[in-house]
């Protein structure tokens, strides 16, 4: 069946796109939703163990987000160079997305903090990203950790004074380009709560990448490309996941992208257990979803992929009059704003 694009907008005020983290990540709004009858109640973040049972699982993204954005010049030059590092192809080589890409051709040196950190284009590949090797003394994490900045999207244009305040207090595996942002909103005294309540807390990792915000373009979403994203769960974790879904327990995923991990990683084996690998799992409305049950999830752009994945778990006219009654409400869009909880 054709989707259009248009079947997934809606109106949204720009005052509404928040700027800045809360100062509590748990404080806040949360508009619950059920999905099967399209109510929603309106609660603040750390009601959320109110609508957990004993023997959920409640699933997180433990990737960590590394301060991806570099700002440097090219040698011998007074120029302003932009690098975003996309993925690692090898050890000191990475793709990346370069600004402004016509001064930046194969061959071209570029050098970051006073030459701390120094780069050379060694070739364009698809979408005109560039790959670039690094040379640096020491080691990689920590020159990146001194130099970059966190690469926070488009729409967000105050500068974020705290670093950690993209990141999740649960953030572990180096790797993203993006947080998964429903994370946000958890503190650890919020997961201690909800394990003391008797739900199991699970782990998988899944490296955002930026094509999370790159837009739709094709009117029949079904043309859509999805950006592949590379993804891995430990035996400990899939097994703890497999055992919840055996017995008929609810699998709550923290976020679209636990979701997609969760769902692609059932897509790839018939099952979750102990894998990694690369997904460009799409979904959307008429997707029968395998494993997740439920979903804490932020407010998402219009058109968006991930508007298009929750109207598939909650169906798109119960998400569209969820998403108007939060807009009546001046609920916060986006990454630092608001939560929802899909039951």
């Amino acid at each position: 069946m054709d989707m259009k694009l248009s079947d997934f907008n809606y109106y949204l005020p720009e005052e509404l796109i928040a700027q800045d983290p809360l100062l509590q990540r748990d404080s806040s709004r949360m508009l619950i939703l059920n999905k099967n009858t399209g109510h929603y109640e309106h609660k603040i973040f750390h009601d959320l163990p109110e609508y957990l049972r004993p023997g959920d699982c409640l699933v997180l993204n433990n990737t960590k987000v590394i301060p991806a954005r570099l700002l440097g010049s090219r040698d011998g030059k007074e120029d302003n160079i932009e690098l975003l590092l996309l993925k690692r192809r090898e050890n000191d080589v990475w793709e990346t997305l370069v600004r402004p890409g016509k001064k930046l051709k194969p061959g071209v040196r570029v050098s970051f903090g006073d030459g701390i950190l120094k780069g050379e284009i060694t070739d364009i590949v698809e979408d005109g990203n560039r790959l670039v090797k690094f040379e640096y003394d020491g080691i990689f994490e920590e020159v990146l950790d001194e130099l970059g900045q966190m690469p926070l999207p488009p729409y967000i244009k105050h500068k974020l004074e705290d670093k950690n305040r993209y990141q999740t207090v649960y953030a572990k595996y180096n790797g993203s380009a993006a947080a998964p942002t429903a994370g946000l909103h958890f503190t650890q005294e919020l997961l201690d709560k909800i394990e003391k309540n008797g739900i199991d807390i699970a782990y998988v990792t899944l490296h955002v990448g930026l094509g999370t915000f790159r837009p739709v373009k094709v009117e029949n979403i079904l043309e859509h490309s999805m950006h592949s994203e590379f993804y891995m769960i430990d035996k400990y974790n899939s097994q703890k996941i497999r055992k919840a879904k055996n017995e008929g327990r609810r699998v709550i995923s923290v976020g679209t992208t636990s979701c997609r991990t969760l769902e692609a990683a059932y897509a790839d084996n018939g099952e979750i257990r102990e894998c990694s690998g690369w997904t460009d799992i799409f979904i959307y409305p008429g997707y029968q979803f395998n494993i997740v049950d439920a979903l804490v999830t932020n407010f998402h752009l219009p058109e968006s992929t991930l508007l298009m994945l929750v109207s598939a778990l909650a169906g798109r006219e119960n998400i569209l009059r969820a998403y108007e009654e939060a807009v009546k409400e001046k609920y916060r869009f986006f990454s630092f704003g608001d939560a929802m909880f899909i039951t």
